[in-house]
């Protein structure tokens, strides 16, 4: 799929990616990653400002953040456990999509409640930045805002609905992006409503 003109080269939305039967069962996959690994809520370098998201991890690193900088880690920050592997779907999902020959290493768990949002950032902790990075949306919609690497300039603002797929790769693979708001009650996939993100990213280059 051809990126429309108004994402920088490398940045592609794929709406509707995942039917509702696929989603429902990315949500099972979630719980029983959840289960190994429960939600917590990470806080900002240095002021220790606790984010507005619920997170965690699968794979075998998992990014943090704390007082003390952010960064991958191969453990939970609370339980000192080793994440559990990223789920099939989500391997095949990065095989079909990322053009990239390796496996991803990451998968972040991004649970937003009505309230939640997400600053412009680059993901950028990453050692290998020619792997994308691929996101999926499941549950209520959100706006999704995406610009260009330098912090200031112009940004376009998407709808991201529930099965959607949004990836960042190429000259788009540094870009700021955030998401601004949760549209409530927009998506009845998850039965207590909000929104789930799962980010997927290769994290050392391969040898």
């Amino acid at each position: 799929m051809t990126a429309p003109p108004y994402l920088p080269d490398g940045a592609r939305h794929l709406p509707g990616h995942f039917d509702r039967d696929a989603q429902a069962s990315l949500v099972e996959d979630v719980r029983s990653v959840v289960a190994a690994a429960p939600l917590y809520t990470p806080v900002m370098p240095r002021w220790g400002r606790p984010f507005s998201v619920r997170m965690t991890n699968c794979g075998a690193h998992g990014w943090v953040s704390d007082k003390s900088g952010y960064r991958y880690q191969p453990q939970h920050p609370v339980t000192g456990e080793a994440w559990p592997p990223i789920p099939e779907a989500l391997l095949a999902l990065w095989e079909e999509v990322a053009g990239y020959p390796h496996p991803p290493e990451a998968c972040l768990v991004n649970f937003y409640d009505d309230a939640a949002k997400m600053g412009l950032h680059q993901d950028k902790d990453e050692a290998d930045l020619d792997a994308p990075v691929v996101s999926v949306s499941l549950g209520d919609d959100c706006r999704f805002r995406v610009g260009g690497t330098e912090r200031g300039g112009p940004t376009a603002s998407i709808r991201l609905a529930s099965g959607d797929v949004f990836v960042l790769g190429g000259e788009a693979r540094l870009c700021h992006h955030g998401v601004d708001r949760i549209y409530p009650q927009t998506s009845t996939l998850l039965k207590n409503g909000g929104r789930i993100n799962l980010t997927l990213r290769r994290v050392t280059r391969p040898a």
